[in-house]
């Protein structure tokens, strides 16, 4: 389930917009802002940096602890691309990539910064943001590339359906940034240190509940969607949209 600090962020965000777009005597502003708060979304992905340092067992299911970490905020970028595009939707998944990519960097400076002698939690300290370079590097590849998968798949599917079934396109693309998520993550992360046989079995279960989770908040998702559209007026196609992750000049 999200933490109270992701549902508070979440409904903050949604007010944000909604507020700032009523504001139509400063048209420009309002743009600005609205982008900075955006931007400001990928900063819910941080936690979700230091996911790699647990693997959970219950009984019948192993998984991941990053499977209830980080799934909010893939459901505000599922609000993003369906309401604002696929242009948009790059802004902020490059820019929770690079704030990911600067944690982590700055993490491993502080493990590698001698320290105090009084200091009594090194061990914690360096267990918890120590991550190596393998799980580090699985950790953003895993994250880019089921984010853009995500965001594609939702953009093309709207366009094929005329905008129609909302829901259909949510789980579906969910499902398919999610796999690759954790396609990507466990082999390069724990291959040779996880018996072949569980790390389909973690890819597999990360998948499923992650979509499940799609599932579960899918009529939260709708609401906030539709009103956001009502009150803000975009209802976005990508219809000769570059799908070039790298233009990001083009926003």
């Amino acid at each position: 389930m999200p933490s109270e600090y992701q549902k508070r962020s979440f409904i903050l965000f949604t007010e944000c917009l909604i507020n700032l777009v009523k504001n139509k005597k400063y048209a420009e502003d309002i743009y600005c802002n609205r982008t900075i708060h955006a931007v400001r979304h990928p900063v819910q992905y941080l936690p979700g940096s230091f996911k790699p340092v647990r693997n959970q067992s219950y009984p019948g299911i192993r998984h991941h602890s990053d499977c209830r970490i980080d799934r909010f905020p893939d459901i505000i970028n599922d609000c993003i691309a369906e309401v604002w595009g696929f242009k948009k939707a790059r802004l902020i998944i490059w820019s929770g990539f690079i704030s990911n990519f600067l944690v982590i960097g700055f993490a491993q400076l502080a493990v590698m910064l001698p320290a105090a002698p009084f200091w009594e939690g090194e061990e914690g300290f360096n267990f918890v943001f120590g991550m190596a370079p393998r799980i580090a590097i699985a950790s953003l590849m895993a994250f880019l590339v089921g984010s853009f998968l995500n965001a594609y798949v939702m953009s093309k599917m709207k366009i094929a359906s005329a905008g129609k079934n909302f829901s259909l396109r949510a789980i579906v693309s969910t499902l398919v940034g999610e796999s690759a998520d954790s396609m990507i993550f466990f082999p390069i992360a724990f291959a040779g240190l996880i018996p072949i046989g569980e790390l389909f079995i973690m890819i597999g279960t990360q998948a499923v509940l992650k979509s499940l989770y799609e599932v579960i908040i899918l009529p939260v998702t709708i609401r906030v969607v539709n009103y956001i559209k009502k009150v803000d007026g975009n209802d976005v196609y990508d219809v000769g949209t570059s799908y070039n992750i790298l233009n990001v000049r083009d926003l």
